[in-house]
C-alpha cells in the first residue's frame, strides 16, 4: 500500500513538473530596447515582439525603452536580469562590443545567451549635395590636402558612426574631425544645414534622410552593394577595406534554461522571415539578415577581436 502512495505521489509530482514547464510563459517578458522610442532600433524591437507573441503560446511581450550612455544603460539592466526566459532585449554592434573595450561594465559578450540576428545595416558617409565632395576619393583627397579639416557627424563616441570613421582613417591614412550628436537625425539637420562638411549613418538612415532632401551618399561599408541601395559603391571597390555598421539582434542574460533558449530563437528565426517584418524592413530601407545564434555569436566574437585592435591603435574615447 504505502509502495503505490509513494508511487501515485511521485507520479503526481512528475505531472506537476511537466505541467509547469509546459507553462512558460506564465507571466510577462519584458524586452529592453537600450535606445529611445521611435527610433530604427526600436522599430525593429517591437515589430519582432508583436510577431513572438503569435508564435509563442501564451506569450505577452512588453517592450521597455531604457536609453542612455550609448546603450550601456540598457545592456546593464539586461545582463544582470534573472535568466528565467522573461527578460529580453535587442542589441545593436558595435556597442555590446565597444563599450566594454572602452571601459568597466557589467556585461561583456559573454554576459549573454544570444537568439538571432535580424538586421545588418552597413555604414555610410554623406554629404551635402551643394558640396564639392562626389566620391570616396574625393572625400580621401580632400582630406590629406588639409588633414583635420573636414568635420563628420557621428552619433557619439564609441557608436557605430564614431567607429566607422576611425576605420576610415586608419584605412585611407587620414585625419577627419568628428563632432558628437545625440543621435542620427540631429546630425543630419547639422548636415543639411551646412554646420558640418559630412556626416557618419547606417544605410537605412542614410537612405531616408536622402528621401527629398539635398543629400549625397558616398558609398557604403560593407563586404557587397546594399540590397537597399544597390547604386551605392562599396568602400573596397574605392580600395579601402572596411566593413562597418550596426548588426541588430536579440538577447538574454546569460544562464537561461535550454528549452526557453531554444522556444526563443525559433520564434526569431520565424519572425525574421515574417511578411510584416519583411514589409515593414523594406519601407524603413532597413537590410534584413538573420543569423541562428551560434553564427550571431561568432560574428560578434570577430568584431570583439577586430575592434581590440582598433583601440590599441586609435582609442575612440580620447
Amino acid at each position: 500500500m504505502k509502495t503505490a502512495l509513494r508511487f501515485l505521489l511521485s507520479a503526481f509530482a512528475l505531472a506537476g513538473a511537466c505541467a509547469a514547464h509546459a507553462a512558460y510563459p506564465d507571466r510577462p517578458i519584458t524586452m529592453i530596447v537600450p535606445f529611445s522610442a521611435g527610433a530604427g532600433t526600436d522599430l525593429t524591437a517591437r515589430t519582432v515582439a508583436q510577431c513572438m507573441e503569435s508564435q509563442i503560446k501564451g506569450a505577452s511581450i512588453v517592450v521597455t525603452n531604457r536609453p542612455g550612455a550609448s546603450g550601456d544603460i540598457g545592456l546593464s539592466a539586461l545582463a544582470t536580469a534573472a535568466p528565467d526566459g522573461y527578460t529580453l532585449g535587442i542589441v545593436n554592434t558595435p556597442g555590446v562590443v565597444s563599450i566594454p573595450i572602452e571601459r568597466q561594465t557589467r556585461y561583456t559578450v559573454a554576459s549573454f545567451d544570444f537568439l538571432g540576428a535580424v538586421a545588418d545595416a552597413p555604414g555610410t558617409i554623406s554629404v551635402h549635395a551643394d558640396s564639392g565632395i562626389h566620391t570616396i576619393q574625393d572625400l580621401v583627397r580632400a582630406a590629406k590636402a588639409k588633414p583635420g579639416s573636414i568635420t563628420v557627424g557621428t552619433q557619439g563616441v564609441g557608436s557605430a558612426g564614431h567607429i566607422a570613421l576611425l576605420l576610415l582613417e586608419q584605412s585611407a591614412g587620414i585625419e577627419l574631425t568628428p563632432v558628437p550628436f545625440q543621435g542620427a537625425a540631429p546630425a543630419r539637420t547639422a548636415l543639411l544645414g551646412k554646420v558640418i562638411d559630412t556626416t557618419m549613418a547606417n544605410v537605412d538612415e542614410a537612405v531616408g534622410f536622402r528621401n527629398g532632401s539635398p543629400w549625397r551618399i558616398l558609398g557604403v561599408m560593407s563586404d557587397t552593394r546594399s540590397s537597399v541601395a544597390a547604386e551605392l559603391p562599396t568602400f573596397k571597390e574605392a580600395g579601402y577595406d572596411i566593413v562597418a555598421g550596426s548588426m541588430r539582434g536579440f538577447a538574454g542574460p546569460k544562464g537561461m534554461p535550454r528549452e526557453v533558449v531554444k522556444t526563443l530563437s525559433d520564434a526569431i528565426r520565424t519572425c525574421a522571415a515574417d511578411p510584416v517584418f519583411l514589409d515593414r524592413a523594406q519601407k524603413s530601407f532597413l537590410p534584413v539578415r538573420y543569423l541562428p545564434p551560434q553564427e550571431y555569436l561568432s560574428s560578434l566574437r570577430r568584431l570583439d577581436t577586430s575592434l581590440r585592435e582598433l583601440w590599441k591603435a586609435k582609442p575612440w574615447n580620447q
